[in-house]
């Protein structure tokens, strides 16, 4: 056999096996590819469904018990009916049902709110009130529009000691050529009632008992028109 014909056969060998190891590389390329696309593609069955869950507020101790009168600040003197959870704006809060028998209204309040709530004063603050309620009115030299102010942020404070220097102020007692306007009457009425509420309850007393003492101290007649 001529050597041109020999080399031209192992010639024809080798690209023969070039042309296989470059399509086995492909091949296992190509399968590296598709393994890769398989793991990346999630099988229908291992697709999990997206569970929506309500979110919980922080938690926080309740300091105030069903039963329990309390005062809030805005609205005067209240009962909690009950403690239960509730879904916010897709947010579960802890919150206080709470009875204002003065307006028949119920208010919600979430119980991480419940700094704004205050329990019922004592005997002892009760006694301390009643004694600035017996002292003479300090009237500010000022324009009306500002005092109201004054008085207004007193009586929305929810503080016992502030309710009782607005009724004291605004008391007029049995002077009737006084002349009260109408606004003065109002924040009066506003702040006697609190006070009269809170006072009844950590009495113990009826409500014409409680009116009768304060009264007394305001020094003037309970039957007297405002």
């Amino acid at each position: 056999m001529p050597k041109k014909k020999i080399k031209k056969r192992k010639k024809v060998k080798l690209k023969k096996k070039i042309s296989k190891k470059k399509s086995k590389t492909r091949q296992t390329k190509k399968n590296k590819i598709v393994q890769e696309n398989i793991h990346r593609i999630p099988k229908s069955n291992d697709q999990k469904v997206e569970i929506i869950k309500i979110k919980k507020q922080a938690t926080e101790k309740k300091i105030f018990k069903i039963k329990d009168h309390i005062v809030y600040p805005k609205h005067g003197v209240g009962q909690i009916l009950s403690v239960g959870s509730k879904t916010i704006g897709g947010i579960e809060v802890q919150c206080y049902d709470i009875k204002f028998e003065k307006d028949k209204a119920i208010g919600l309040l979430p119980v991480n709110k419940q700094s704004h709530l205050r329990p019922l004063s004592s005997i002892n603050q009760v006694n301390k009130a009643m004694s600035i309620l017996r002292g003479k009115p300090k009237i500010k030299r000022t324009m009306w529009s500002r005092r109201a102010q004054e008085y207004e942020q007193k009586i929305v404070s929810g503080k016992i000691y502030d309710l009782a220097e607005v009724v004291r102020d605004l008391n007029k007692g049995n002077d009737i050529l006084v002349d009260q306007s109408y606004s003065e009457r109002q924040l009066l009425e506003k702040a006697y009632d609190r006070i009269l509420t809170e006072f009844q309850i950590v009495l113990g007393a009826t409500a014409e008992q409680t009116q009768k003492k304060l009264d007394k101290a305001l020094k003037r007649n309970q039957h007297q028109e405002e």
